[in-house]
């Protein structure tokens, strides 16, 4: 009986044995396959990231593509937004007066002989009587003259009564045309009733930009009292370096983007070089038109622009589409082909490399796999980029939010996260 149950437990020893050797040998079959295929992945540089519904959103990424800039042929050039001296006016009257009332606002728009101010005066009324005492002796002085001339050309009088008559009526037309051109100055009516108060008007369309009166101000001749602008004739002096000039000619495309206001890039074209140096900085002004968003710029505005000298035009992307790791640089692509698949796998749900079961579905899911690029010239925010992995024609490239997909996925290589 005792040797039965030996042999027994001997047997049941053997089986046990040969269950494990064929479990261990499998197990190490496997691992090297798997470590193998990790390393590979890695090596090319090749990593995924999946992003939800909630933090595709709220992380604000934009996806995009290639945009073919010239950012090879280019002379980089400093400059400013100015305005011409005739789109520019400073409003000044040629009397002197109290400020009666003020019509206008800084930044409002006013339009060429529209009354802007008014001026009191009691040298306007004073003008006026002045200028009608003159018509009234031109008028006599006039009708002498002619009867001198004729009694002179007939001998009865003196040759001198009639030089003196003839002077006479010389001074006063004189008088009367200067009263009458003050008066215009004035935009008084010569022959409408005395007032003593006159209209200031704009001299050109534009904007206010500056009122230097108050109701009240006493007015000094010549003293400017308003500032108005005219935008429209906006352009643009870029300074350009001796060593470029010989580069530069009339016709060309510049492009300059304003910082501060959403990178927006602004176009212009080249209608005159300089032909001195500016204020001996061994640099010529560029004189270039402004083809678009005038409205958004102002005189005197800091730009640093391009002027494209040439036809190469290269493939590029954002400069936040690019992000950095080991030394090399990235770019993420979303993958359109996982998108629908993912989503339907976790309403269903599903087993992922960490072991988790999502039993709920979280909505859409994102994958982004990340590919290295190598870049080349920056410019205007664009940087050139060479893909060095192929990816689909039409691909969607993330140009804003890469730095947050990067972060996602240091953090789920730190622990935790999912492993494509």
């Amino acid at each position: 009986m005792k040797k039965s149950n030996i042999i027994y437990a001997i047997g049941a020893a053997l089986v046990i044995a040969i269950i494990l050797y064929f479990t261990l040998r499998k197990t190490d079959a496997e691992v090297p396959k798997e470590e193998a295929k990790t390393e590979e992945k890695q090596g090319a540089g090749i990593k995924e990231v999946e992003l939800n519904e909630a933090q595709f959103t709220g992380s604000k990424i934009e996806l995009g593509g290639f945009s073919q800039k010239n950012l090879s042929d280019v002379i980089n050039a400093n400059g400013y937004t100015k305005l011409p001296p005739q789109n520019q006016a400073d409003v000044s009257v040629f009397t002197t007066g109290i400020v009666k009332s003020i019509s206008v606002i800084e930044g409002q728009h006013v339009n060429k002989g529209q009354v802007i101010a008014t001026i009191e005066s009691p040298e306007f009324s004073k003008m006026q009587e002045a200028y009608l005492t003159s018509k009234s002796n031109l008028e006599y002085l006039k009708l002498e003259f002619e009867r001198q001339k004729i009694l002179s050309a007939e001998e009865v009088n003196s040759k001198k009564v009639f030089q003196q008559t003839k002077s006479n009526y010389e001074i006063e037309k004189a008088r009367f045309s200067s009263l009458q051109r003050q008066l215009s100055t004035l935009n008084i009516n010569p022959n409408g009733p005395a007032t003593s108060t006159v209209a200031v008007k704009a001299p050109i369309s534009g904007f206010i930009t500056e009122i230097n009166i108050k109701l009240g101000s006493n007015v000094e001749a010549g003293k400017p009292l308003l500032g108005i602008v005219d935008n429209s004739k906006l352009h643009v002096d870029l300074l350009v370096y001796e060593k470029d000039l010989r580069k530069v000619k009339p016709g060309q495309d510049v492009r300059f983007i304003l910082t501060n206001q959403d990178n927006t890039e602004i176009k212009g074209k080249i209608f005159s070089v300089g032909k001195s140096f500016e204020n001996e900085t061994k640099s010529v002004a560029v004189h270039a038109d402004i083809i678009n968003e005038k409205q958004q710029l102002i005189p005197g505005m800091y730009i640093n622009a391009l002027i494209d000298i040439g036809i190469k035009s290269v493939s590029a992307l954002p400069l936040e589409a690019i992000v950095k790791a080991d030394g090399r640089e990235f770019i993420f692509v979303l993958e359109e082909g996982h998108k629908e698949e993912d989503a339907h796998d976790d309403k269903q749900g599903h087993a992922h490399d960490d072991g988790d079961k999502h039993e709920e579905s979280e909505g859409k899911t994102y994958h982004f796999q990340r590919i290295e690029v190598k870049t080349g010239t920056s410019q205007l925010g664009f940087i050139q980029v060479t893909l060095l992995q192929k990816i689909d024609e039409g691909s969607k490239i993330v140009t804003k939010g890469a730095y947050y997909i990067q972060s996602h996925l240091l953090k789920s290589e730190g622990g935790g996260g999912h492993d494509h």
